[in-house]
């Protein structure tokens, strides 16, 4: 399966949250006359944030950060600061070399690129610590035990909070404001992206009765249904789509956000007025898109399939976060519309 697949498919931690900065607000002192100070003058209380991996105490302002995994660098830029480095995904990057939404907002700004580091099981421990980073972010991540000993050792890092590549989108911007001494902020961003989904909601009223249901595949003769909080579910739910009522009958497989239901399963899609999708490369697309099966499914049949082949879009529609919500949004609605123009068909 592509390493952006396997990614794609770990379940989200079910953590509320409130209940998230309830158990990542623990300041390493008590509540003193200094620790007051410092909160109302705007300096940075030391924080302990509890993960799966270890505790990382965090006892000064963080300046040079390096982010792991996906959607903490655009956290981070969000908040202000442009991290010293961050990991590279050339699956999702453009011609540019990086992803697209991130090009962009650095770019705007006038702010130089940061260097990109190989990640996943080829993690360049080497060139972290040669960036000389006062914090390690990697909330949503698959970082092992033994390279989170590696990198604790570095500077504090922040792993995830139970299992690898686990954790809410609202989760994971509050743990690195909370990081970074700007928890206030970050609740600010969230509030901002649950305030951009409602106006592209109230933007397509026409949306509003169109169903969908979000598949993927894994080769011929495999058929999978992303379950309804996943974030590229919740990312179409954003722009005033409704879900498909039978994804929620679905049984959860262990260990994604999806249910594997597999092909012979394929007519439980027949009221999905749109179908979205993605494929690893033009080789799957083709094998997947051959099988009769697959093509008896009332969207894809009559044209209303959205599978969009650029990568990039493919992996920023897929996170939600303060860089990708607003840059998916607005390339997904030409799909869409032009997917509902053949509902009649």
């Amino acid at each position: 399966m592509h390493h952006t697949l396997r990614r794609a498919l770990r379940r989200p931690a079910l953590v509320a949250t409130a209940l998230a900065g309830a158990l990542l607000l623990g300041a390493c002192s008590g509540s003193s006359d200094d620790d007051t100070t410092a909160a109302s003058s705007g300096g940075f209380e030391p924080v302990s944030i509890e993960h799966a991996l270890g505790t990382a105490e965090i006892t000064e302002q963080p300046e040079r950060v390096v982010t792991l995994g996906m959607g903490s660098a655009e956290t981070v830029i969000a908040l202000g600061t442009v991290p010293v480095g961050i990991e590279e995904y050339p699956w999702g990057s453009d011609d540019t070399g990086y992803l697209p939404w991130i090009h962009e907002a650095l770019t705007e700004r006038g702010e130089e690129l940061p260097p990109q580091i190989t990640g996943g099981t080829e993690l360049d421990v080497e060139s972290i610590a040669a960036l000389e980073p006062d914090v390690i972010l990697a909330p949503w991540s698959g970082i092992t035990k033994d390279q989170y000993d590696l990198l604790t050792n570095i500077a504090p890092t922040v792993a995830y909070p139970e299992l690898p590549w686990t954790i809410t989108w609202q989760q994971q911007i509050e743990t690195i404001g909370t990081a970074l001494g700007k928890h206030d902020e970050a609740l600010g961003l969230i509030a901002d992206i649950d305030r951009t989904f409602a106006e592209s909601v109230a933007a397509h009223p026409e949306y509003a009765d169109v169903t969908f249901s979000y598949i993927y595949n894994t080769g011929p003769g495999t058929l999978g249904v992303f379950l309804a909080d996943e974030q590229r579910v919740a990312m179409v739910r954003g722009l005033g789509l409704t879900v498909d009522p039978v994804v929620y009958t679905l049984e959860e497989t262990e260990g994604t956000d999806s249910s594997v239901i597999g092909l012979e399963n394929a007519h439980l899609l027949a009221d999905s007025d749109l179908v979205f999708t993605f494929y690893s490369d033009p080789e799957n697309r083709r094998q997947i898109e051959e099988q009769p099966v697959y093509q008896q499914i009332p969207a894809v049949e009559r044209g209303s399939l959205v599978a969009p082949e650029e990568q990039p879009f493919v992996t920023g529609s897929s996170i939600i976060n303060p860089l990708t919500v607003p840059w998916a949004l607005e390339r997904y609605v030409p799909l869409i519309d032009a997917a509902i123009a053949n509902l009649d068909r």
